[in-house]
């Protein structure tokens, strides 16, 4: 039996300010008629796939596509066709979507879909968009525990959605009261938070989830039940680790020097953007970066950035 064509396909995720995407309900006559999808096609011959999505988008729903950022690449197997879906996280347009192809459109939020049947191929980009963009890593050991906690009440009040509690320096039953804190602190905010490399700490406290070191990940031959699981990353081996062990995302650096590891060679943003190329999974960059580094890497493909001691800056 002759092996089955891969399909490119450009997908477009529209996303509004208060985070709002938008999904189309397949008409009558296309295949999986009446599931809810993200709105995209397929790449002619020859074309490149961010221009087949501007094309897709123009056709369909009659909106012309001003910024869209590379996001994560999808294969999947359906009866009729194996495709490869290209995401792109599309976040200004001009017009307003109409549903040129006798489509239905709703808005949605991540956690709260309302429509149903979903394609299934959706899955896991719904659950990946749930991932807020903006990364903080704990900093206690460097800046006092007093000092973090109040940076980190107010960088909440600001909007962070996710924190990884690293603290080695820490005894266990130390560590465990501080992620107990961390945690009173984050449920207030609806903010997500993660013990480095200790499921057993994450589990007690009421952690969200744990991050892997790169040690762990090696070492790991199944994906840890601990809910939400990432694992720290430097090379394109460790990333299809992480894929293979269905992780939720992956943070991968350093993309710039670091005081944390001073002398190790950085990756650049070129570096980057080849490293996490069709893996479909989210990755945060990390290494030196500050806020204003976001949509520089977003640019390159990136879910967002991960950061250590520019979280916390006021």
């Amino acid at each position: 039996m002759s092996e089955v064509e891969l399909v490119d396909v450009a997908v477009a995720v529209i996303i509004k300010p208060d985070g709002q995407f938008l999904l189309a309900k397949r008409p009558t006559g296309k295949p999986y008629a009446g599931y809810w999808e993200f709105p995209g096609g397929k790449v002619e011959p020859g074309e490149a796939v961010y221009d087949a999505l501007l094309r897709e988008i123009r056709e369909e729903l009659g909106i012309s596509v001003e910024q869209a950022y590379p996001w994560i690449t999808q294969i999947f197997s359906y009866p009729h066709a194996k495709v490869k879906l290209h995401f792109y996280q599309v976040t200004q347009w001009q017009g307003e979507p109409y549903p040129h192809e006798n489509q239905e459109f709703s808005w949605q939020s991540a956690g709260h879909v309302a429509v149903a049947p979903l394609l299934p191929a959706n899955g896991p980009v719904l659950q990946a968009l749930a991932l807020p963009a903006i990364y903080g890593i704990s900093q206690v050991a460097e800046m006092g525990k007093t000092a973090f906690l109040a940076q980190l009440d107010a960088a909440f009040e600001n909007g962070l959605g996710i924190v990884q509690i690293r603290e080695n320096q820490m005894q266990p039953d130390e560590l465990a009261g501080f992620v107990r804190e961390v945690v009173s602190i984050g449920r207030q905010y609806g903010a997500k938070v993660l013990v480095n490399g200790n499921a057993e700490i994450a589990q007690a406290t009421g952690a969200d989830g744990i991050h892997l070191t790169a040690r762990q990940l090696h070492d790991a031959q199944v994906r840890p039940d601990s809910g939400l699981v990432g694992a720290s990353c430097h090379n394109r081996e460790e990333l299809e680790l992480a894929v293979a062990l269905a992780l939720d995302y992956a943070v991968l650096g350093p993309v710039k020097p670091t005081l944390t590891h001073p002398g190790a060679p950085a990756l650049g943003w070129p570096g980057f953007a080849d490293l996490i190329k069709d893996i479909s999974i989210p990755v945060y960059a990390l290494g030196g970066l500050q806020v204003q580094d976001l949509i520089l890497a977003r640019q390159h493909g990136a879910h967002g950035i991960a950061m250590l001691r520019g979280a916390w800056k006021s």
